[in-house]
């Protein structure tokens, strides 16, 4: 199934440069296939799927490679977000997308890439998660480096 994803307000939220199919799926738990589209309003996400519709804030989006980087007004709104969560750190799922994206990686380049942007956010993730994405980093690292495979499961 192709999804749509539509541009419901006038204003653009700054943050909706992130918004992917990919980072909707994981972070509702759901397959990919299923979301049949992704409406961005100024403040919300509503992600309409089979038998479910949601609203998603945009500050729980990770932010990705192939656009803009992350700005201070990005931090600030992610902060808040966190704060009203009563946490200090990204959302769970961030860590498990960010090794989706290692394993995605088709070159060194690209890897190189997703670990400059993980670095400007390690502010935000907790120790044992910055800990179990630069193993990630580093066994992706040496599959490409060499060629050669290695099975990890976060």
């Amino acid at each position: 199934m192709i999804t749509i994803i539509k541009q419901e307000s006038n204003e653009i939220n700054p943050l909706s440069r992130f918004v992917t199919v990919e980072a909707m799926a994981l972070l509702l738990n759901i397959d990919a296939a299923k979301i049949k589209e992704i409406r961005l309003w100024r403040y919300m996400i509503l992600v309409v799927a089979d038998g479910m519709s949601r609203f998603v804030s945009y500050a729980e989006i990770p932010p990705i490679l192939g656009v803009a980087p992350p700005t201070v007004k990005d931090f600030l709104a992610w902060r808040k977000r966190w704060r009203k969560l009563k946490t200090n750190h990204v959302p769970d799922y961030w860590c498990q997308f960010y090794a989706k994206k290692f394993g995605q990686s088709n070159a060194l380049e690209e890897l190189k890439l997703w670990g400059q942007l993980i670095a400007t956010i390690k502010f935000a993730l907790s120790q044992k998660v910055l800990q179990a994405l630069r193993s990630l980093y580093a066994e992706e690292r040496y599959c490409l480096r060499f060629h050669v495979c290695v099975t990890h499961r976060l």
